[in-house]
């Protein structure tokens, strides 16, 4: 009897050593994901705020021009002041899909605003012409296509992380040491299709301004049900 019962004890502690060992690399594994996430979210914020700089350029040099419509400045500029009102951590990617979300409208409606900014700038052929203009042109461009590749990096690694804590044994050590899920940005209509900033294509009639560009994560990627 004393040798079956060192027996089952000898096998309880290997079964213990085993689950506390798989249960410390499941750990260091989720540590790794979360970091890789607000890795990618601060990529994020920095590809936003490369554009919330490069607007102060541009309004400067369009209102330089000769009876420009100041209602189109004035939108693109209260439209970046909004984006500065939605505080999110840039080291850390949200939890929370509301905030994401408002984060998420808020650079929309300035991506609507510059649209129709760029849209204006066709009636005045003498602006397109500076240097000035053609040089913001060309780095707005490269900020709306790194913005593209960020969200869909950003939209991985959640998805990779989230999969994770879906995932036995790792879900175990979820509520343990509160890791919680982390929200995707939404995808929208269009979203497959690069971004394109192209001053000559916007159409030459203010009414009917051409749409902002989507800059999201393909449709395929699962949207995140519940973030507490």
């Amino acid at each position: 009897m004393n040798k079956i019962s060192r027996r089952l004890g000898g096998l309880l502690i290997a079964l213990s050593m085993m689950f506390s060992l798989s249960g410390c690399g499941s750990y260091n594994r989720l540590i790794t994901l979360e970091q890789n996430v607000n890795k990618k979210w601060a990529d994020v914020q920095s590809v936003y705020q490369r554009r919330a700089d490069l607007i102060p350029n541009l309004v400067n040099t369009v209102s330089g021009a000769a009876n420009f419509e100041k209602s189109t400045l004035t939108e693109v500029t209260n439209a970046r002041a909004s984006v500065g009102q939605v505080k999110l951590d840039p080291s850390k990617a949200p939890t929370d899909a509301a905030q994401l979300e408002q984060f998420q409208q808020a650079q929309g409606q300035l991506s609507n605003a510059l649209s129709r900014l760029l849209v204006v700038s066709e009636n005045y052929p003498e602006l397109r012409a500076t240097e000035a203009f053609k040089g913001l042109q060309v780095q707005l461009e490269g900020t709306e296509n790194r913005i593209s590749v960020e969200r869909n990096n950003f939209n991985a690694a959640v998805q990779e992380y989230n999969t994770a804590l879906g995932r036995f044994p790792t879900n175990m050590l979820n509520k343990m040491f509160g890791f919680q899920p982390r929200p995707f940005f939404a995808a929208q209509a269009g979203s497959e299709v690069a971004p394109t900033v192209n001053f000559g294509t916007f159409g030459s009639s203010p009414a009917a301004p051409r749409p902002a560009p989507a800059i999201s994560t393909p449709a395929a990627t699962p949207a995140l049900e519940a973030t507490p």
